[in-house]
């Protein structure tokens, strides 16, 4: 009995990591991705709440742009939340989990506090304004460098001693505002020299603002340069691809590790310096209000690179002022608003996978005897 050859077709999927993707493919994945959230978004709108989705995006781009007041308040959120980002890049790019930003801006919070509370009307403000600038930058390194030391020297586990140091900052702040609490018994700090206006930082023409946009400019310019051409943004991407290599190469390991971490508690210090003496005039423990966790966010979505994170910092204050508007105008909870985030969200993190990974089916042909 003659037996015969049968062939079918056994599909394979095949994922391999690409070795390099071109700039334009990589912004086309991104826009897709935004696009598909936006359609998502759209079919959960009118799922949930019968809305026009039209209405919830604009509504979404009236609560960034309506008014001019408006768009510098988004320029000066997406300059804060770009300091703190920087902040933690060269840490990150190091392979140094720093979870701790939140806790290192908020002791520079607390740095610039105390000399607005304590010098605000006994020094001039020429000198007043670079020592609370340098006391905020030296509190904040100092925190910073604490589990740097630590990891350095005996090898803890830095994620899990900067995310404590967190709760250890905010306890710090919560005690000193009973002291500075005003008026007495509201447990909050009130307004800092609301007469004399000493440690505020001036306005530029006419706008609150605008000096701290000007900082955070310079300091991505700086950030970019310091990790691509500086001498010590490649000792710090060298120790954090091999600390083998490094060592190979002659690199003093703990050096580069406590040195990384000084400059990014320092760049939180300079954030905690702005958020206070040029954007609330005040310290609680929400003044941060979550971005150092946002913030490593952005890095990674940036890929540690400080100019992509303009646009990372710009694209995530946009959705959170968005979302609080169509929470208002549209009087939808507050839930609605945090669901549509972070559908945006997953889709553009998700996309990240698609410009490491490429996704191929394989078909085989296989003979069988039947």
């Amino acid at each position: 009995m003659n037996k015969e050859m049968k062939q079918h077709h056994e599909q394979h999927l095949r994922i391999s990591k690409r070795d390099h993707m071109v700039f334009w493919k990589s912004w086309l994945i991104h826009v897709t991705a935004i696009l598909l959230a936006l359609l998502v978004c759209a079919f959960i709108i009118v799922l949930i709440t019968g809305y026009n989705p039209l209405e919830v995006y604009s509504s979404m781009w009236e609560g960034t742009f309506g008014s001019a007041r408006k768009v510098w308040l988004t320029m000066q959120e997406t300059a804060m939340l770009l300091c703190i980002s920087l902040a933690v890049t060269p840490a990150y790019k190091m392979r140094f989990w720093n979870i701790g930003a939140e806790g290192q801006t908020l002791i520079g919070c607390l740095a610039t506090a105390a000399c607005m509370i304590y010098f605000g009307n006994r020094m001039p403000v020429y000198l007043l304004i670079p020592v609370m600038f340098l006391a905020s930058m030296a509190a904040s390194a100092i925190w910073a460098m604490i589990p740097a030391v630590c990891r350095a020297k005996w090898g803890t586990n830095e994620t899990l001693f900067t995310l404590m140091m967190n709760y250890v900052a905010t306890q710090l702040v919560s005690y000193f505002i009973t002291f500075w609490e005003n008026p007495v018994g509201s447990n909050s700090v009130g307004i800092i020299n609301s007469i004399s206006k000493g440690g505020w930082l001036p306005e530029l023409f006419g706008q609150k603002y605008l000096l701290n946009i000007i900082i955070v400019a310079i300091l991505t310019v700086l950030m970019f340069v310091y990790l691509r051409y500086s001498k010590q943004g490649y000792e710090l991407t060298v120790v954090g691809e091999s600390e083998n290599t490094a060592r190979y190469i002659g690199l003093n390991i703990k050096k580069v590790i406590i040195r990384t971490l000084v400059i990014s508690g320092a760049l939180c210090g300079v954030a905690g310096f702005m958020l206070v003496a040029g954007t609330d005039h005040t310290i609680s423990t929400d003044t941060v209000g979550g971005m150092g966790f946002t913030a490593i966010m952005i890095s990674w979505l940036a890929k540690f690179n400080p100019i992509v994170m303009v646009l990372a910092s710009f694209l995530l204050t946009f959705l959170s002022r968005g979302a609080g508007e169509i929470a208002t105008a549209l009087r939808l909870n507050q839930s609605v608003s945090d669901i549509l985030t972070g559908i945006i969200l997953f889709f553009i993190i998700g996309c990240e996978f698609f410009i490491q990974y490429k996704v191929s089916f394989r078909f085989h042909k296989k003979e069988v005897k039947g």
